[in-house]
């Protein structure tokens, strides 16, 4: 059986990475809650957990978090 989800369901998602990722900058660069949501919400990689297409909705924090830290390295993402 497959079922496909909501677009609530898939933004619930992305919500519930966006506040683990938040909180890995928060812990790991020193920034403050809404720095570390500023940094995340500016970036590319919050551009593609955005994009369905992507379905980055569906990784672990700590994968998409991967792409954030490399895009703060290198101004790039991979």
């Amino acid at each position: 059986m497959s079922t496909k989800l909501t677009t609530e369901q898939k933004q619930l998602l992305k919500d519930e990475l966006c506040v683990e990722i938040a909180g890995f900058l928060v812990d790991e660069y020193h920034y403050s809650p809404e720095d570390a949501i500023d940094v995340l919400y500016t970036s590319e990689t919050f551009e593609r957990l955005q994009d369905d297409a992507t379905g980055l909705y569906y990784q672990s924090p700590g994968y998409v978090y991967s792409f954030l830290q490399n895009e703060l390295k290198t101004a790039r993402v991979e």
